[in-house]
């Protein structure tokens, strides 16, 4: 796996997206970055280290090279000695953060953008200068996991370790952990506990849902083991027509939460990303067009809309909503590192536990 710079120009995705609109998004998620680096959820709002990396992701699929390096090297120079971040920072300033205890699914995802990042641009300098960053960062996340494979949500600011776990934020931890390894390879750093740890990890997001909080009702638990890798082939085209009556609402996009007549951007986009990973791009490139609705002039998404009451809510246009539809739009359009990075094909899977067999 060898990275390489992508002379990238805006890409065009019918009844999606023109190449003049996803330029607009991607100076939209520019114009919320600090002088540092930092990309907070919208300019005067807080930062968290997830949804940083997502925005951060979008910015080179748009070929906004140096900015996403800026946003990486802020994590860099913010990590905490034991190799995490805090989980909000007020307004993106490092020297204010606003809640001080560590989320595993947090502290994961830069290795995923890291990856990501060094595919599209093939800096060997950058790859080698964060690669401390995510080994450390890395061992943090799996200090966390518990004896069933599943990852502990959070460390508290006193250092308790929370035990309970998260589908969403396991399964996200198991595809940071995928390229977590694929960066290990590249350094000629082999960590084969990690291999386990992410076999494991895999395998409890696969067939142990009783190791989870039920959150069930949150659409992100129905789409999230599909989009991260954990569940592939067969197994998640039946995962995804399972459930899809209950939260994709036609012409729309798909609910936040099963109950609510809500639609959000952020999940609509994901869930496209889902379904190009499950091999089902057309579908992908519809929910897509389904979620025109909450574009804003500016080229930035609303987060959600009530459709029982014809309302935009919040009345918050958030730069990681837009970060994933331009990653599902990358993901449409072709674009290598942000294929390799969520169709998974070439990251290493992790070894499978002697369970359930």
């Amino acid at each position: 796996m060898t990275g390489g710079t992508e002379r990238r120009r805006s890409p065009a995705l019918p009844g999606v997206l023109t190449a003049a609109e996803t330029a607009a998004t991607a100076a939209g998620i520019a114009a919320a970055q600090r002088p540092d680096g930092a990309i907070p959820w919208f300019a005067g709002h807080h930062l968290d280290p997830w949804d940083h990396v997502e925005a951060a992701m979008a910015l080179d699929t748009a070929g906004e090279h140096e900015r996403a390096a800026a946003a990486y090297d802020w994590l860099a120079h913010h990590q905490n000695a034991d190799g995490s971040w805090h989980a909000a920072y007020a307004e993106g300033d490092a020297a204010r953060p606003t809640d001080l205890a560590a989320e595993s699914n947090f502290c994961a995802y830069p290795a995923v953008g890291v990856l990501h990042h060094y595919l599209a641009t093939g800096d060997e300098a950058f790859r080698r200068r964060m690669w401390p960053v995510v080994r450390a960062a890395t061992e943090f996340v799996l200090a966390l996991q518990r004896d069933g494979g599943q990852l502990g949500w959070r460390r508290d600011p006193d250092g308790t370790a929370v035990p309970d776990a998260l589908l969403t934020g396991s399964a996200s931890g198991y595809h940071a952990l995928r390229c977590a390894l694929a960066l290990a390879e590249l350094a000629g750093d082999p960590q084969p506990d990690w291999e386990l740890a992410a076999g494991r990890l895999a395998h409890a997001v696969r067939r142990h849902p009783e190791r989870f909080l039920d959150k069930s009702r949150y659409s992100m638990d129905w789409y999230y083991p599909v989009l991260s890798g954990a569940v592939t082939g067969p197994e998640a085209s039946a995962r995804l027509a399972a459930r899809w009556d209950e939260f994709v609402v036609p012409g729309l996009g798909a609910r936040c939460v099963s109950s609510d007549p809500w639609v959000t951007g952020g999940e609509s986009a994901e869930l496209a990303l889902a379904l190009w990973v499950a091999g089902a791009p057309e579908r992908a490139a519809e929910m897509l067009r389904w979620m025109r609705h909450l574009r804003a002039p500016d080229g930035l998404y609303w987060t959600g809309y009530v459709y029982a009451d014809d309302a935009i809510w919040p009345a918050e246009r958030t730069t990681w909503t837009a970060g994933a539809v331009l990653l599902a739009v990358a993901a449409l359009t072709g674009h290598g590192p942000t294929r390799t990075v969520f169709g998974g094909t070439g990251l290493p899977p992790g070894l499978e536990p002697d369970c359930c067999r």
